[in-house]
């Protein structure tokens, strides 16, 4: 089972069939389940023409937001396949990680490098000011940039943001 109290409801990772994200999503929402599909805008190129797109940001995961009476319905919806698991049962995943997902995708990306002296990589840091204010995270060295690094643990998925230093506070170690 994935939780004690049926009537809570609680965020879990599904995985879809490949390139069936926004059909498994559409179809949830049909039924009346609430799920979220994290989407990014791409440019693509055609022979002919350039076009904005929108693609999944991990591609065949969704997230739903269910109760237990939900949980069988979820499974028998077209084109999802199953729940991410943890030690055999469905993994839930922090209001907290889904709301700071969703901050992220709507925030401006900056191009500015980080005070080195300051904070380093794998330093636990706090963003205090901006779009993305209160989501806390590590940082990573990558190509050669500082960025500020968003783990959800559940589904072992990494996502990196660029943020001026001036919007960073160091979150003190225990």
């Amino acid at each position: 089972m994935i939780q004690k109290d049926p009537e809570i409801k609680r965020w879990y990772a599904i995985y879809t069939r490949s390139r069936a994200e926004k059909k498994a999503h559409d179809d949830l929402l049909r039924q009346g389940i609430e799920s979220f599909l994290p989407l990014q805008r791409k440019l693509r190129q055609w022979k002919d023409r350039k076009k904005w797109v929108e693609l999944p940001l991990m591609s065949g995961y969704c997230f739903v937001n269910i109760t237990r009476h939900d949980y069988d319905r979820v499974l028998r919806t077209n084109n999802v396949v199953c729940y991410i698991t943890l030690e055999g049962s469905a993994a839930e995943i922090r209001e907290e990680q889904i709301v700071a997902l969703k901050k992220m995708l709507e925030q401006n990306e900056f191009e500015v490098e980080i005070n080195h002296e300051t904070f380093s990589p794998g330093k636990k840091v706090e963003i205090i000011q901006g779009p993305l204010v209160g989501l806390r995270g590590e940082l990573a060295d990558i190509r050669g940039k500082n960025k500020f690094l968003l783990q959800i643990e559940q589904i072992e998925q990494s996502f990196t943001v660029e943020v001026p230093s001036e919007y960073l506070s160091a979150i003190p170690e225990d």
